[in-house]
């Protein structure tokens, strides 16, 4: 649909939109196609005229509704700031347990649990899952003058502590407990490099 003009791309964006706005209100578990449609005010033909299959649908909504949480989006600009690599990563967690990202949050989960069940289906948000982080935090990392086997080591690491303490925090963990295992997590992952 390269060739689509500006209205066709306004109403594709407007459309987008709104399914940002449901799977952040209910979710992504159990959605239907025709579930979607009528969340929104659409139909199951409009949705796959623009979006392909439900799946690219909802990836794009999720990808949507992360660009919505400016900390979030902007997270790992903050990593290659100057300054000491620990307080920037410690800065990082501060920015991803903010409570305006946990409706997000639990979309990434939930989406995940499902690309886990229907993994073809959601090739693409499985992938961008397993790197697209690493290879931002790795980046940060080497900016700091480590080199890439040990940066990408140390941002697989990182990575993971922040997918645990994430499913931890939107489960209802104790934030002081969840911020104390992160710096402990970090001074190691650093320590390391």
């Amino acid at each position: 649909m390269s060739d689509a003009g500006p209205t066709t791309s306004a109403e594709k964006e407007r459309l987008l939109e709104l399914v940002a706005d449901l799977i952040l209100r209910d979710g992504v578990i159990g959605l239907s196609l025709s579930g979607i449609a009528r969340g929104i005010g659409s139909n199951n033909r409009m949705l796959l005229y623009y979006f392909g299959s439900k799946q690219e649908l909802l990836d794009d909504a999720s990808v949507r509704a992360f660009e919505r949480h400016p900390r979030l989006r902007t997270m790992f600009d903050r990593l290659h700031e100057e300054g000491d690599l620990e307080d920037l990563l410690i800065r990082a967690w501060e920015d991803l347990s903010s409570e305006e990202n946990i409706p997000y949050l639990r979309v990434y989960f939930q989406s995940f649990g499902v690309a886990m069940r229907d993994g073809d289906e959601w090739e693409s948000f499985t992938r961008r899952s397993r790197l697209q982080w690493v290879d931002l935090a790795t980046s940060a990392i080497r900016q700091h003058g480590h080199d890439a086997e040990r940066a990408r080591i140390a941002a697989t690491a990182i990575v993971a502590l922040w997918r645990g303490l994430q499913m931890a925090l939107i489960s209802g963990g104790d934030r002081e407990i969840l911020r104390r295992s992160y710096a402990a997590g970090v001074a190691g992952a650093v320590a390391a490099l």
